[in-house]
């Protein structure tokens, strides 16, 4: 028993020692084989190298193949799958593999990423945030250096572009701006890098960081309004040290959120060449977002009105804001260094003026008319204009409103006597000379320039409208219309000069008039005859009789009266052409040339002339287009043309009708038969009544769109 219980226990001894080595040996062997849980790249190509490896996503079937050539290619070649994919034990595993884990190479960038605006939308659940793999690639990743690599710099905003030019990300998240992609590409920094393939140009990193990209209202961003001027500065470095001097760099240094920054003045994508005429022509816009007020007044002068009308490409030849004050060296006049200093005006001045003098810099290119205590001289010119504005349209508007309803109202109550008087006048047998060819020949002249001046010119007074912008579209742009209205300024002077030249010419051969038929001796007084006789155009003391029975027959208070061979209101007509000639012309003479007149006038002058100029042309076109057109053609028995100035004739009916002294005198004097004309007129009269209807047509399209402008100006 004993023998037999000591065996058993031997035996239990050494089974447990045998089972003991077992595990050691077992151990030790297991230690210098791989890991049990680590799966090798053969075992996850075993089914990745299967087509019939399949995912469905969505309602498509996706074979999950691994692209073995690129990855082995890649700079990950040497790791594992499972190295970046932890986490899979098993051959056999869940479709949706976790995320590739970057940090444990890439401790340094993670950390990056983690406070970047990509990394801090995936911690609040944006998944559609941009990962490593988004902008690297995933197998295939190249060197960030190699011309393949998607975060290559000449492939990096096609990259970018992947999410910011996505629409639905761009809703989703609420993208700001999702055209950047397309803005950078034709931008002078995106054509020089992706076109010309000039490496040194920025590329999307270069702004806005690689793996920290911040938010613009980051402090740390480097899109952030303070740092812009020095993340430019990498590249900009002169620039940015000529800018950190200005007025603008200076008050960005001092943290005052007004300073502006290049982003603000070159856009942050669609930055371009300041010799494009399409950054010219945006350039008083974007500083006008800083100095409304300046901006506001810059477009009171000739230069900010014909950039605002200029084509959207091609700029105005005309001075923008930093012509005069710089771009980045903007330096307040009190400094010496400033462009616009006592000691440099002149010079800048003369960039666009050549012939200039120091006359010429009193010129205000701001000023406001309407403050009084910084610009009195202005602020009274301005006062009187408008008063004249006032005054002239309130006067005739109101002659003529009455006198259309006397008309209207005569219509009504016979109107068969009224349209067959009106047939009478045009079928009439005898007609009488009223206007020479050479008269007719001015007035065409009057006609064709005037309209011209009103084309090319009114849209500058107007250039916030729609209308204004469209023609001078069509005209070519103000270059075009500046020529045209320098052409018609031309003309102007031409047919004024003919007609002085006519007056000198009938004073001579009626020099006999100033002798006494009696003696044949000269007598001063007969000199007012003359001049004051009913032949003249100047005014008599029967005018005003005239117009006061004029104006009781419009209220039914007298008969109407019979005048002679000038109105009233064509004396008025004429001396408002000399009126407007006079003035219109010489401040247009000082507009046109300024640096001449500046040379023996203050430069304040030009302002004065602007104002005048401006304003006497906006009283000649709304007369003209409404008062003379009522007088001349708006009238019922006139309506729709009065055809008396292409024709130059007049029939007997309507003489004895509107000019019965004038047809009177004739008769008494025996010359009524030396103004007897055949009837030529209709050989030709389609012909002249289609250049009326035309320029009577387009003076009443003027006069709507001039009212339009006004009436939305007002509204404003």
């Amino acid at each position: 028993m004993n023998r037999g219980g000591g065996f058993e226990a031997g035996r239990t001894a050494t089974s447990r020692w045998q089972r003991t080595m077992f595990a050691v040996v077992w151990l030790g062997l297991a230690a210098t084989l791989p890991a049990a849980d680590k799966l090798s790249n053969a075992d996850c190509l075993d089914c990745h190298l299967d087509p019939t490896t399949t995912r469905t996503v969505g309602t498509n079937v996706v074979a999950l193949l691994f692209p073995t050539n690129l990855f082995d290619k890649s700079v990950h070649s040497s790791l594992d799958c499972v190295d970046c994919h932890e986490g899979i034990k098993d051959l056999v595993h869940e479709s949706k593999l976790p995320p590739p884990n970057c940090v444990g190479c890439h401790e340094t960038e993670s950390k990056q990423y983690a406070t970047s605006i990509h990394g801090l939308s995936h911690a609040l659940g944006a998944s559609g945030a941009a990962n490593c793999w988004d902008c690297h690639g995933s197998h295939d990743m190249s060197p960030v250096k190699q011309a393949d690599s998607p975060v290559f710099k000449m492939n990096l905003p096609r990259t970018c572009a992947k999410c910011h030019s996505n629409a639905g990300l761009a809703t989703e998240y609420q993208i700001k701006n999702p055209d950047a992609a397309a803005q950078y590409a034709e931008s002078i920094h995106g054509r020089a890098l992706m076109k010309m393939g000039l490496i040194v140009a920025p590329s999307c990193n270069d702004c806005h960081g690689v793996h920290d990209i911040k938010r613009r209202v980051d402090r740390d961003s480097p899109i952030n309004h303070v740092n812009v001027a020095n993340t430019c500065g990498k590249c900009h470095v002169g620039i940015e040290e000529v800018y950190n001097k200005s007025v603008h760099g200076q008050l960005l240094a001092k943290g005052d959120k007004r300073g502006p920054v290049c982003t603000d003045c070159h856009t942050a994508h669609e930055v371009e060449t300041p010799q494009n005429g399409h950054f010219k022509m945006a350039s008083d816009v974007r500083c006008g977002k800083c100095h409304e007020d300046r901006l506001e007044h810059y477009r009171d002068t000739y230069h900010g009105k014909a950039m605002a009308l200029g084509k959207t490409t091609v700029a105005a030849d005309v001075a923008a804001c930093y012509d005069c004050h710089g771009h980045h060296d903007v330096l307040p006049p009190s400094n010496p260094a400033s462009r616009l200093s006592k000691s440099n005006i002149l010079a800048t001045c003369q960039q666009c003026h050549p012939t200039a003098t120091a006359g010429f810099t009193g010129y205000k290119p701001h000023a406001n008319p309407m403050d009084g205590k910084n610009y009195p001289v202005l602020h009274v010119v301005f006062l009187g204009m408008t008063g004249l504005l006032i005054g002239v349209f309130t006067f005739f508007g109101l002659h003529t409103i009455i006198w259309l309803f006397r008309a209207v109202w005569l219509y009504l109550h016979d109107t068969k006597t009224f349209r067959e008087a009106k047939v009478k006048t045009e079928k009439d047998d005898e007609f009488f000379t009223r206007f020479v060819p050479f008269e007719r020949f001015l007035h065409f002249l009057v006609v064709t320039s005037f309209l011209l001046l009103v084309v090319t010119g009114m849209p500058l007074k107007f250039y916030y409208t729609d209308w204004a912008k469209v023609l001078f579209s069509l005209i070519g742009g103000p270059t075009t219309a500046r020529a045209l209205h320098h052409f018609a300024a031309l003309v102007t002077s031409l047919y004024f000069g003919l007609h002085i030249a006519s007056l000198v010419g009938k004073s001579w051969k009626g020099r006999k008039a100033l002798r006494d038929p009696a003696d044949g001796k000269w007598h001063f007084k007969r000199f007012f005859i003359v001049l004051f006789g009913p032949d003249s155009m100047l005014p008599t003391w029967k005018d005003w009789t005239d117009f006061v029975a004029h104006n009781k027959w419009f209220f039914g208070k007298g008969p109407k009266p019979q005048f002679d061979r000038w109105t009233y209101w064509e004396k008025f007509d004429y001396f408002a052409v000399f009126w407007g000639v006079a003035i219109i012309g010489s401040s247009g003479l000082i507009l046109w040339f300024p640096a001449f007149f500046t040379r023996f006038m203050p430069g304040w002058v030009i302002n004065v002339a602007h104002i005048i100029h401006s304003d006497e042309a906006l009283l000649a076109a709304g007369f003209i287009f409404s008062i003379h057109f009522f007088n001349t053609h708006f009238r019922i028995e006139k309506f729709p043309m009065d055809t008396v100035i292409f024709s130059g004739r007049v029939s007997k009916t309507e003489m004895l009708h509107d000019r019965k002294r004038w047809y009177d005198r004739l008769v008494a004097s025996g010359k009524l038969d030396q103004h007897r004309v055949k009837d030529e007129w209709l050989q030709w009269k389609n012909i002249a009544r289609s250049f009326g209807y035309f320029f009577f047509g387009l003076g009443v399209l003027l006069l709507i769109l001039i009212i339009y402008a006004m009436v939305s100006r007002l509204a404003h």
